[in-house]
């Protein structure tokens, strides 16, 4: 848990880490924020959306952060409050973009990059760094896309758990960011009650076209993954089927010998069964068996192929 503050020559930008309920009533003493705007930053529950107070705006966004080790994205929550002369931010300390920043604006030199402006032209910054984060994630799906198309377009191997696992992620990254475009959309119609000096509604349609960018993006490979988890299954099936077909035939093939070596096992008189036949030595009845056998082979054979079985 921490809170860490910088002051600004016309701002000052509050950024909590891992809140917990002693931190919000602190920060409730600093800024009395209406209470459920509070209780929203320590739930994980909260759906995007902008509220509008008197005095500020309470703005909450689910930014996708990709698990490695799961190997899907999970939507990570900030809690923003905007107003005239401070921002507020609070979020679980895993979105990278806004702990470099908070560290740049610590630097005299880098401070006035962002804090130089208002407080709406930092969030903007904010934003701006996180979805160029979903860029680098949006570019990351396609690779991943393109490195799997051989696989599935290759019989001899399976790649159901890839394509899973890649519809696993797109459908997350879908179910995050359609949200967080809708809330840009609203914010940029919105966003200039906090910025007098200088119109920030073309900042954050900017903003609002790179996410309809991502979206995009992750729609087209929608699709693509659609595709590919119908292919697999397709080449799936067909690769069972074929196997099935081998096995049939062999199983068909061998029923004439097996029939007739039935018979022959019965304890009952068949031509050649006591006495043997011997003109072609005296494994004639082999001989005699095996001939019978692939001549109705040959006879199925030639069947199966007038019908069009294989």
């Amino acid at each position: 848990m921490e809170w860490k503050e910088i002051q600004g020559e016309r701002f000052r930008w509050i950024n909590i880490d891992s809140p917990s309920a002693d931190t919000i009533n602190q920060l409730e003493a600093v800024h009395p924020f209406h209470r459920l705007a509070l209780d929203d930053c320590l739930s994980k529950s909260q759906l995007p959306k902008i509220n509008e107070y008197k005095d500020y705006f309470f703005i909450v966004l689910h930014i996708p952060r990709y698990l490695k080790d799961r190997k899907f994205s999970v939507p990570m929550q900030i809690a923003i409050f905007l107003g005239q002369d401070f921002l507020v931010t609070v979020h679980t300390g895993d979105l990278k973009p806004i702990g470099r920043i908070f560290e740049a604006c610590n630097e005299e030199s880098r401070r006035s990059e962002y804090m130089g402006n208002t407080p709406t032209y930092l969030l903007y910054r904010l934003i701006l760094a996180l979805a160029d984060n979903l860029l680098l994630m949006a570019g990351k799906v396609m690779s991943n896309i393109e490195a799997l198309e051989l696989k599935v377009f290759d019989e001899t191997v399976g790649a159901v758990r890839e394509v899973t696992e890649l519809r696993h992620d797109v459908a997350n990254l879908r179910r995050i960011i359609f949200p967080l475009k809708r809330v840009l959309h609203e914010l940029e119609r919105k966003v200039q009650r906090f910025s007098s000096s200088e119109s920030m509604e073309a900042y954050f349609g900017d903003l609002a076209d790179t996410i309809d960018k991502v979206w995009e993006v992750i729609d087209a490979c929608r699709e693509v993954v659609e595709i590919y988890k119908d292919t697999d299954f397709i080449i799936s099936s067909d690769r069972t089927n074929k196997i099935l077909s081998v096995l049939t035939i062999v199983f068909t093939f061998s029923i004439p010998a097996t029939v007739v070596g039935t018979f022959y096992g019965m304890n009952v008189k068949l031509p050649g069964a006591e006495d043997g036949l011997t003109f072609l030595g005296p494994h004639t009845m082999f001989y005699l068996i095996v001939t019978f056998s692939l001549i109705c082979i040959l006879l199925m054979v030639a069947v199966f192929r007038k019908v069009r079985w294989f």
